[in-house]
């Protein structure tokens, strides 16, 4: 995995069509994605800075180190978290796949995107992260992470035997047409915000073959939470055979509004546990999470 500068990019819609009745394809290109530059990795994400509605520029901060700031004055847009399904470098475009879900400022934009219209990107950062000598991998995901599952096993060598779970709302969400040959997929029907999730029954009862292996886990914060527990707990896979990654937090408006109560110390002592460059970021993780259960969060 590499890390690749931070830049901020001006990027126009170049088309946009529906894959199915929840998944948006838009494809980004322009002079401002020439010099976009990817990681490579198969789930690197990408911030969307959205124009407010009604706009057609969007207004974008300038990067300073590994992150951006805006001109004092300057409202920061609103912004949302993507993954890449795909980079074509000779084209200088990005396509992202964007689910539809009712009232996200996201998917609101998503589902009216036509060709010229503008949002802005920042550099990508990439989480999948196999050993080189990798023999078997299984992903889990919802809707949220099909699009980097998909790219993932698009870029796996062929030797690799590779198991996915897709849980999705029901049967005309699937999308089959990208899946590489050879993989062994189950399709999952619920979760997704319209009924429980099945994800962390997935993970509990996949089969995991002999030799080097990884687990890549994406969706709800709360349901991935018992996932992480026992990769990293019941089965004590080390950080580096693992990545279970929260894409959404369901009714997050309510949980903001929850942790945004919290008082000042409580907040600060939330903050400051990632801080803690002396110790290791899975168990600095494990007490985040902890005392988040603790708080009711």
């Amino acid at each position: 995995m590499r890390d690749v500068e931070m830049r901020i990019h001006r990027a126009e819609v170049m088309s946009a069509e529906d894959l199915t009745p929840s998944l948006r394809r838009i494809v980004l290109g322009g002079e401002g994605l020439a010099d976009f530059e990817s990681t490579g990795v198969g789930d690197e994400y990408v911030r969307v800075f959205l124009p407010d509605r009604g706009e057609s520029e969007p207004r974008l901060p300038f990067p300073v180190g590994r992150g951006w700031e805006y001109p004092d004055g300057v409202a920061p847009a609103e912004l949302r978290t993507y993954t890449v399904r795909r980079f074509h470098e000779q084209r200088g475009e990005v396509t992202l796949d964007f689910v539809l879900h009712g009232g996200g400022v996201a998917a609101t934009w998503a589902q009216e995107a036509k060709r010229g219209d503008v949002v802005g990107l920042n550099s990508p950062t990439g989480l999948y992260d196999a050993a080189d000598d990798l023999a078997w991998q299984l992903l889990v995901t919802d809707l949220t992470g099909m699009p980097a599952a998909l790219r993932i096993l698009q870029q796996t060598p062929e030797h690799v035997c590779s198991r996915v779970v897709f849980e999705v709302p029901g049967p005309e969400h699937r999308w089959e047409k990208e899946l590489p040959a050879g993989v062994d997929v189950t399709w999952m029907h619920g979760g997704n915000g319209v009924a429980p999730s099945r994800i962390e029954q997935a993970v509990r009862t996949a089969p995991r073959p002999d030799g080097p292996g990884y687990v890549w886990v994406v969706g709800e914060s709360r349901v991935l939470r018992a996932v992480r527990r026992y990769v990293r707990h019941e089965l004590g896979l080390p950080a580096s055979a693992y990545k279970v990654v929260a894409y959404w937090t369901e009714r997050a408006e309510e949980w903001n509004a929850r942790f945004a109560a919290l008082d000042d110390n409580t907040k600060s002592e939330l903050f400051e546990m990632w801080n803690a460059e002396d110790r290791d970021p899975e168990e600095i993780e494990d007490d985040y999470l902890e005392r988040l259960a603790a708080l009711g969060l």
